[in-house]
């Protein structure tokens, strides 16, 4: 049987790594002390566009290389600092030209490019809202956003206008201008929209940064609408000191990395850590703008020689669905650091990482509303596979039980219950866009209440167990989905899975398991009982699964979490849900 930790790699790494002694840091650590490193001290300006960027031009790095953007035709677009700075002004420049400022929301359906980096940094110098929108977006989800988040300001392309967005524009009444980034083969913007190009090159080179504080608002991110409309979550410019510490920390930038977070923009992820942290730490940044393809990928890994690279399970899965072989032939000889975020990270997938691609994969946690990594697998740290790791420096966090409106702490390890952290951090959201109440109920005694069920082991490395509202209750027993699919996922015939409970009159749940294969792997009675017998040695016949039935493919959002909601009103016969149950992600 494998061991349960994976002792730290012990490469020869050009430096060490941030996060040495654990202990040490946590002690030690100030978000003060993080304020200075980027330069900022009490009372001063803090607007998150201008330190992403500006900070490195006055620092004399303007010439570092800041992006590496892959186009999907294989041409690079190199930008250095002090061009990427220089884009950023232009577009404040643009929106105080509209009369856009402090505030007001710009909306940005993009993709992976220049521009998207541009319009991003430049809003948020000029003291507007960023709220990125994922590309792959149809309409509906599209006018729901823009109408909740009072969008003011749509930068797209003439592609994603033409084919998302065209329709839904006149239906909201906020939004005043729509700025297209026009293909490279028409001679003007469609009609009723504004020409990035025109407008930039008009726009002054030298405009001043907006002095915003810490607590001005800054970006808006939409989470999960699974349960009902999406909820705007709202935060401020101060959580650049989140993004910077988690860098450090959690990815451990070094200023000579090279750095490549596939994170779609449109998720919180993509902006966190694909734009502001990288940036942040003056790192170089690959950008890839085509879709998943492993042999892209791995040659991706290998040419550009990233060194730190942020993936998600999805991802990963794929990966593994693909083979080795891929891998094998792609070197990825600078490569010393592999993250993954976005749901729970299979154990299997961490042993994969270890043998295929020679490093563990590092998993970690946080949400849409946390605004950047809470816990994590720290390179310098033992990983445990299947654990969220610890809690990052200048962090609180507890597994509490609720009674009434009061929350307690739980000291005991490996006692189950609702993950929480202590509020008040930088990147902590500070609203639910147009809902005080719902954002209340998310508090109680000093705690912010993530609705994620966890334990802590004696070790102080958190375990996931599942949602609060997936959880199966079998026969008195709470199981955790994600337990049970990273012991089917040890199979190497399986590629995902995904379980559900489904309701039994005698023990109120059973559990039933769906899986996809990997490639050229048939279904058969033969694996479906091995499969059975698996989970059972490993789980015990009151957590194993009663049933398994095989999908080619798993229901999964837009940003890669397998929807169990759906799952269940397959195996239910029920409606499916509407389509928010397609746009989630986090």
């Amino acid at each position: 049987m494998r061991a349960n930790v994976i002792h730290k790699s012990g490469g020869e790494f050009k430096v060490p790594p941030h996060l040495g002694d654990y202990a040490r840091t946590v002690q030690d650590f100030s978000w003060e002390a993080i304020a200075a490193e980027l330069g900022r001290g009490p009372g001063e300006a803090f607007n998150l566009g201008w330190l992403a960027v500006e900070r490195w031009v006055s620092a004399g790095r303007g010439g570092q290389p800041a992006l590496r953007c892959l186009g999907r035709d294989g041409r690079m677009r190199v930008l250095s600092y002090a061009e990427l700075a220089e884009q950023s002004r232009r577009f404040a420049h643009v929106l105080r030209s509209l009369g856009v400022g402090r505030g007001d929301r710009v909306f940005l359906l993009l993709g992976r490019t220049p521009e998207l980096f541009a319009a991003a940094l430049g809003a948020l110098r000029e003291g507007a809202v960023v709220s990125p929108l994922f590309s792959a977006f149809g309409p509906d989800p599209l006018r729901t956003r823009l109408a909740l988040g009072d969008a003011r300001v749509l930068v797209t392309t003439e592609a994603l206008f033409r084919r998302r967005a065209a329709g839904v524009v006149a239906d909201v009444a906020s939004l005043r201008h729509v700025i297209v980034v026009r293909d490279a083969d028409r001679s003007e913007a469609p009609p009723g929209t504004l020409d990035y190009a025109a407008l930039m090159a008009r726009a002054d080179p030298a405009h001043e940064a907006v002095p915003t504080a810490p607590e001005d608002p800054a970006l808006l991110h939409f989470t999960s609408g699974t349960t009902g409309r999406p909820k705007g979550a709202l935060h401020v410019h101060g959580a650049a000191l989140m993004h910077y510490m988690t860098g450090k920390y959690a990815l451990d930038l070094h200023a000579e990395d090279v750095f490549w977070c596939t994170a779609d923009p449109g998720w919180v992820t993509g902006t966190s850590y694909g734009i502001l942290a990288p940036l942040l730490h003056g790192v170089v940044s690959v950008v890839d703008d085509a879709d998943f393809d492993a042999e892209r990928w791995y040659r991706i890994l290998g040419e550009q020689r990233v060194t730190v690279w942020y993936t998600a399970p999805t991802a990963i899965r794929l990966l593994m669905k693909a083979g080795t072989e891929a891998a094998r032939r792609r070197p990825r000889p600078d490569l010393r650091f592999i993250a993954s975020v976005g749901e729970p990270l299979n154990p299997e997938a961490v042993w994969w990482g270890l043998e295929t691609l020679g490093l563990p994969i590092h998993d970690n946690w946080w949400q849409t509303e946390t605004g950047g990594i809470v816990i994590g697998n720290c390179l310098s740290q033992d990983v445990k596979p299947g654990s969220m790791g610890r809690p990052m420096p200048g962090l609180r966090t507890a597994i509490v039980r609720r009674d009434g409106g009061r929350v307690a702490a739980v000291a005991e390890p490996d006692v189950e219950g609702e993950l929480a952290i202590e509020a008040g951090w930088p990147s902590m959201f500070r609203a639910y866009l147009h809902e005080d109440e719902r954002y209340r109920k998310c508090f109680a005694d000093g705690w912010y209440l993530s609705g994620d069920l966890a334990r802590r082991d004696r070790d102080g490395y958190y375990w996931f167990v599942g949602r609060a509202d997936d959880v199966i209750k079998s026969s008195g027993h709470l199981i955790g989905p994600f337990e049970v699919e990273s012991v089917l996922m040890e199979d190497p015939a399986v590629a995902e899975a995904g379980v559900i409970g489904v309701p039994d009159a005698t023990v109120g749940e059973t559990v039933k398991a769906f899986v996809s294969l990997k490639t050229g792997v048939a279904w058969s009675e033969e694996l479906r009982e091995r499969l059975l017998a698996h989970a059972r040695r490993r789980l015990g016949a009151a957590i194993a699964p009663k049933q398994i039935a095989v999908l080619e493919s798993l229901p999964r959002t837009r940003s890669g979490k397998i929807m169990r909601r759906l799952l269940r009103a397959r195996e239910l016969g029920l409606p499916e849900g509407d389509t928010s149950m397609l746009e989630a992600g986090a």
